[in-house]
């Protein structure tokens, strides 16, 4: 579906994102091995968390939707077989997780996904899930899905993450909740929270000292409702899309504000956004707040690598942000962005100079020279839905045509019509 979004002037109002997608896959995970029924309330309902429901169901919970939400009956700590191939679609996030659940079940299963994310790299969390005791084989001694996992017999183990993520990390939590001994994981540099802050709603055993995080076997645990904020990473087109359009004020309400997220902000405020925020409940789990953005006059910046870990979902969108900032942006540490979804530097780059932003890449960098967006230019997602939305969003002053637009619903299904709304086109 190729889109054609016209010239924009202005965008005003207010809009609630929907739910966080990391949230959503972690909570879908913990209802399925908690002993009962709860409420999984307001979460992401999209192609990425359908196939996590879906593949939790096919493990042994009944899990159906009621309205905006999920209701789960968990099975305990117990997975059941599946009968079938884990389809995981495009969701890396889900591949990587339950790699680490299955690893701690004496079953056997076998990881599928698209395309794209069969061409993901997976050695990160094979590699330390065999040295816990794990059975798994795959393309490329495993460094590639489909995974064929036999699990069971599991022992903790200390281990130090090459690169700071928060998939492996997460992945080897899960696992240490099966283990004999202590599991603790080290990073680099940190990453996003979002597993050690659910472990601790539902009381499984975390610790953490620093960049040091610890878990161990867990007991039985009782379900347990989770409240899901609102998607950083969504709320983030929405804010860069107000800051670099004319005559713009948007608010954005219920978004989560988690700290290990929002490096973004940090950097935009670098570059002089009008930027303003809150955090209004849920300081204790996941905090929650509003974001209000207005249009701004940008400059460019160098960004510091180490806030990168804090936004390396949001690079795509800073990207635009730097198309049209005064001056240059010079964004580091980036050799995460080149496996994801897409070559995400490479996608980046092509597209910015589709709509003829100069820009010069390096293995892990990206320097852009803002200012000189036209008009007119030609967005391609290359299968990656954070590409589509924020290129959009890049050529929205001047008009821009999006190829495959309908990539934007893997993670925001209602992205294009609130854009509209936003613009008073409905």
């Amino acid at each position: 579906m190729e889109r054609l979004i016209p010239p924009t002037s202005s965008l005003k109002g207010t809009l609630r994102v929907p739910g966080d997608k990391s949230v959503t896959h972690r909570g879908l995970m913990l209802g399925t091995l908690a002993q009962g029924e709860s409420t999984l309330y307001y979460p992401l309902k999209a192609g990425d968390t359908l196939s996590t429901a879906q593949v939790m169901r096919q493990l042994g919970a009944e899990i159906t939707e009621q309205g905006e939400h999920f209701h789960i009956k968990g099975v305990g700590l117990r997975l059941k077989e599946p009968g079938d191939v884990l389809d995981c679609g495009n969701a890396g996030t889900l591949m990587r997780l339950v790699a680490g659940l299955l690893s701690g079940q004496d079953i056997f299963a076998v990881l599928t996904g698209d395309a794209s994310l069969r061409r993901r790299p997976m050695g990160r969390v094979t590699l330390p899930l065999r040295q816990m005791g794990a059975r798994i084989e795959g393309r490329e001694n495993g460094q590639l899905a489909p995974l064929a996992i036999r699990g069971g017999g599991l022992r903790g183990i200390h281990y130090e993450l090459p690169v700071a993520s928060a998939q492996v990390k997460s992945a080897l939590l899960l696992a240490g909740l099966f283990a004999e001994e202590d599991t603790e994981v080290l990073e680099p540099a940190p990453t996003r929270d979002h597993t050690e802050r659910v472990f601790r709603h539902y009381g499984l055993p975390i610790e953490v000292e620093g960049r040091l995080i610890r878990t161990r076997r867990a007991e039985p645990f009782a379900a347990k409702d989770l409240t899901v904020p609102g998607d950083f990473s969504s709320a983030a087109f929405f804010i860069v899309a107000a800051l670099i359009t004319p005559d713009s004020e948007v608010t954005l309400e219920g978004v989560g504000l988690n700290p290990t997220r929002t490096g973004l902000l940090t950097v935009l405020k670098e570059m002089g956004a009008d930027l303003s925020w809150e955090v209004t409940e849920g300081q204790e789990g996941e905090p929650v707040g509003w974001i209000r953005a207005r249009s701004s006059a940008l400059r460019g910046v160098a960004v510091d690598p180490r806030l990168i870990p804090l936004m390396v979902d949001e690079v795509p969108i800073l990207a635009a942000a730097a198309a049209w900032a005064e001056g240059e942006t010079y964004i580091p540490g980036l050799e995460e962005l080149r496996v994801k979804e897409s070559d995400r530097v490479a996608a980046i780059a092509k597209n910015l100079q589709n709509l003829g932003v100069p820009v010069e890449v390096g293995p892990d960098w990206l320097r852009i020279r803002g200012g000189s967006v036209a008009g007119g230019g030609l967005v391609e997602p290359f299968h990656d839905h954070r590409i589509a939305m924020a290129f959009a969003v890049c050529g929205l002053p001047k008009g821009v045509t999006v190829q495959d637009a309908e990539w934007a619903s893997i993670s925001f299904p209602s992205f294009w019509q609130d854009l509209d709304r936003l613009a008073g086109q409905v």
